[in-house]
């Protein structure tokens, strides 16, 4: 029950973060010259004020752009729901 997953479906990754009240953000100060997001992070209330908030758009652009797969825990081993996420790199997906 505590198995991971690993997904690149936008809509897999923005549901798990939604249901968990997630949002999409970039670590402050990793931006591009051109503004562009950083250093990828789902933010959970209470917010983290190391991150910034950005747009599911922008936030799935950079994901791509990385080459990144989204490593994700529905449920912990005692079943309650889980936040364990990571970002890897894809292999292959």
């Amino acid at each position: 029950m505590s198995d991971s997953q690993t997904t690149t479906d936008h809509k897999v990754i923005r549901k798990w973060a939604e249901e968990r009240k997630g949002r999409p953000a970039t670590v402050k100060a990793t931006e591009d010259k051109e503004g562009h997001a950083g250093i990828l992070r789902i933010d959970f209330d209470p917010k983290d004020d190391a991150l910034d908030r950005i747009e599911w758009d922008e936030f799935f652009r950079k994901f791509d752009e990385s080459d990144l797969a989204f490593l994700y825990q529905d449920r912990t081993k005692d079943g309650k729901v889980s936040r364990f996420h990571k970002f890897v790199r894809r292999s292959g997906t």
